[in-house]
Order: C-alpha cells, then sequence, then structure tokens
C-alpha cells in the first residue's frame, strides 16, 4: 500500500526554504514543496531559550522516497540539528495522492 508523508522542515532565511524545496522537487525526492513564513520559533538550545524568525518548507513524498529525501535535506540544511518531521497523510484525493506516487516515483 501507498503512504504518502507530508514533511515539515524550518530554515532561517527565504532563500534557504527556496533551495531546499528546489532541490527536493527538481531531484523527484518531492513532487511538491510549499514555503510560507516568515514564522516566529521559541526553542531551547544549548541550555538557552531563543527566538527567531524562520521558513517553513512542506513537502509532500512517499514513505518509499522519505530516507533519501531526509538525506538530501540533512545535507544540504543550513542547522546543525534540523528539524525534519514526516507525517503520514491519512486520508487525500486519491487523485492528488496518485500524483504525489507518479512525481517521486519518475525518479
Amino acid at each position: 500500500m501507498l503512504t504518502v508523508l507530508t514533511v515539515l522542515t524550518t530554515v532561517d532565511s527565504a532563500e534557504a526554504a527556496a533551495g531546499l524545496a528546489r532541490s527536493a522537487v527538481e531531484s523527484r525526492l518531492a513532487a511538491c514543496a510549499q514555503v510560507s513564513g516568515p514564522v516566529t520559533s521559541v526553542y531551547r538550545w544549548k541550555g538557552e531559550v531563543e527566538t527567531a524568525q524562520e521558513w517553513q518548507v512542506l513537502l509532500k513524498t512517499t514513505a518509499a522516497a522519505y530516507p533519501a529525501l531526509e538525506a538530501r535535506l540533512t545535507a544540504e540544511h543550513p542547522y546543525e540539528t534540523p528539524e525534519i518531521i514526516a507525517t503520514p497523510v491519512v486520508r487525500g484525493s486519491a487523485g492528488y495522492l496518485a500524483w504525489v506516487a507518479e512525481e517521486v516515483a519518475a525518479r
């Protein structure tokens, strides 16, 4: 059974977000990606509470392509410990989910 995932990551600039999105789609590790932001993130890092402006990248892929997508995001990501979170799509329009699978499988 095909599993489609949404994968979320955040970066510190619109340019970095666009670069990750384009790289993932061009390499067919994701069918599409949306960049949104800026968002305000509050988090603890190295013992300190930080506040930063970030841009979110939401990618659509398959479970089969996820390991390669995670490796690509990790390699290209500007952060030491990037947020990379995958969530399964439990429902979606059949046509859209088939399109995601087709775009990713074509690699």
